[in-house]
């Protein structure tokens, strides 16, 4: 990676733009929806239903599709930094179906979705998987690219069989609430669900940024990184560990979403460049903004019907993920 020279100037105009157009899309997509509402009306107070649907339904769902975006969009950046993997992703790798899977078995178990176990399983779920894909990918003290994304698909393929697995046993009515979980879903009116989403992603962030420099290093090479000081090890370990909270935290309280740690680091890192000082704040706040705006099309496309949106998110990544594989295929003749 070419040496950037990061200044104070370049970063804040950057997070500027992002955090102003990230302001702009929570007011704008809090607007949107199936029934109009009238934000003067709402803000005259309690008593009118358009203060009830602002203030009970979009809000809170609005905050929801932000902060998980910004997890899916920074535990991609780092993914993609750390494996040297331009198609790296959350889901691609088979993190988020491993959360699920540990999600969809704490529930079916008798697990309060809002409750601090199914983040908690789902932490572990996603740690357990990236390890893995990881561990069984690397050959010669080295993990290639297409075989972390061989090894991605693989477990894909198992979690969706444990999946199904789980609801054959569970109840139909569990097994409804997991099938609609998986599905991705941001719907909620607990401002608490928020708070709690908002601290793990908070803490798996900072972690994160605190890494940024070592990723750095580490995109030059194992070696130079180590001569210059860096313990590889235990950066990657860490990396595993706070991209696993983030992805955990997301698929926790949304379920399955898909591409966004695909579509928005990458798409990112052509405008601002690869480094991760200035790419991983990006990406936190321009995963939100896509997110806000994927879930406004999901409740807007097809009113009164109602799209998951993990749908929504699949339609745009899937064929974003098949441009960036055939270049990367076209890449290597």
């Amino acid at each position: 990676m070419p040496a950037v020279h990061l200044t104070g100037r370049r970063l804040a105009r950057t997070l500027s733009v992002l955090a102003a157009l990230l302001l702009v899309s929570l007011v704008g997509a809090t607007l949107v929806g199936p029934v109009p509402v009238s934000l003067p009306v709402a803000l005259a107070g309690p008593g009118s239903p358009d203060y009830t649907i602002l203030v009970h339904a979009r809000v809170p769902r609005v905050l929801l599709a932000a902060i998980v975006g910004a997890a899916l969009a920074g535990a991609g950046s780092v993914l993609q930094g750390l494996l040297g993997n331009p198609l790296a992703d959350p889901h691609l790798l088979g993190v988020s179906a491993g959360a699920a899977v540990a999600g969809a078995i704490a529930m079916v178990a008798g697990a309060d979705p809002v409750s601090a176990i199914v983040p908690a399983a789902a932490f572990a779920g996603a740690l357990a998987t990236v390890s893995f894909v990881y561990l069984v990918a690397r050959t010669h003290g080295r993990a290639s690219p297409h075989a972390i994304l061989l090894v991605g698909v693989v477990c894909n393929a198992l979690a969706a069989a444990i999946i199904m697995l789980v609801n054959a046993v569970a109840s139909y009515t569990q097994a409804q609430g997991v099938l609609f979980w998986i599905m991705g879903s941001l719907s909620s009116e607990s401002y608490g669900l928020v708070a709690l989403a908002a601290i793990y992603v908070g803490v798996g962030a900072a972690l994160l940024l605190r890494l940024a420099h070592a990723l750095n290093l580490l995109a030059t090479g194992e070696e130079g990184a180590a001569t210059l000081g860096v313990d590889v090890e235990r950066v990657r370990r860490a990396v595993f560990v706070f991209a696993s909270l983030l992805v955990g935290a997301a698929v926790s309280m949304s379920g399955m979403i898909n591409f966004v740690g695909l579509i928005v680091p990458h798409l990112l890192r052509l405008v601002v460049g690869p480094d991760q000082r200035v790419l991983l704040p990006a990406s936190l706040l321009g995963g939100a903004v896509f997110l806000v705006w994927a879930d406004a099309a999901a409740r807007t496309v097809m009113a009164p019907t109602e799209l998951p949106v993990g749908v929504v998110t699949a339609l745009l990544g899937g064929p974003f993920f098949l441009f960036l594989l055939r270049r990367s295929l076209r890449g290597q003749r």
